[in-house]
C-alpha cells in the first residue's frame, strides 16, 4: 500500500515542469532502450547504518518487574500443584493397574511351578519309584521274626502320676 502514490507520482509530471515538458520527457523516456528494466520502487531512497555503542549504559532495575517476576513463578507454581493434584487419581490408578496385572502374572507362574512340583512329588512318592529305591538301598521286607507287635494299654488304664 505503500508504494501505490509513488506510483501515481511516477505517472505524473514532476513539480516545476510545464506540461509540455513533461510529455518530451515521456517521449525521452520511451525512446529509450526498450529492453532495459524499469526503476524499483524507492531506489533513490538509500539508508545509512550507525553503529551506536551502548558499552557505558547501566540497566536501571525496575521496581515492578521483580513483583510480576514473582506473581508469575507463584502462578506457575499455583498452577503446577492444580494439575498435579488433578491427575495424581489418574496416574495413581494407572500405577495400580500395572501391578495388578503383574502380580497376576507373578500368581500364573507360581500356580504353575506347583503344578509341576506336584507332578515331581506324585512321581516320588509313587510305589514304583519307592520299590525301586528300596531296591537300589538294599532294603527288604522284614521276616516275621523281625516284627514286633506292641500291645496297646487297655482302654480304661491311665498313666500314672509320680
Amino acid at each position: 500500500m505503500a508504494t501505490l502514490p509513488a506510483f501515481f507520482k511516477k505517472n505524473q509530471a514532476p513539480a516545476g515542469l510545464t506540461q509540455g515538458q513533461a510529455v518530451s520527457t515521456n517521449r525521452a523516456r520511451a525512446e529509450r532502450d526498450p529492453y532495459a528494466l524499469r526503476d524499483l520502487p524507492h531506489e533513490t531512497v538509500y539508508l545509512y547504518c550507525k553503529k551506536i555503542d551502548n558499552t557505558r549504559l547501566v540497566r536501571e532495575a525496575d521496581p515492578k518487574a521483580r513483583g510480576a517476576c514473582w506473581s508469575a513463578i507463584g502462578a506457575a507454581g499455583v498452577l503446577a500443584i492444580l494439575l498435579t493434584t488433578a491427575f495424581a487419581p489418574t496416574v495413581g490408578t494407572t500405577i495400580a493397574g500395572y501391578k495388578v496385572e503383574e502380580l497376576r502374572i507373578q500368581e500364573r507362574q507360581l500356580l504353575e511351578d506347583r503344578r509341576v512340583l506336584d507332578v515331581q512329588q506324585a512321581e516320588l512318592l509313587s510305589p514304583a519309584h519307592l520299590d525301586q529305591l528300596a531296591r537300589e538301598n538294599n532294603l527288604v521286607e522284614p521276616s516275621s521274626g523281625q516284627v514286633f507287635h506292641l500291645e496297646g494299654k487297655p482302654q480304661g488304664a491311665v498313666a500314672m502320676a509320680k
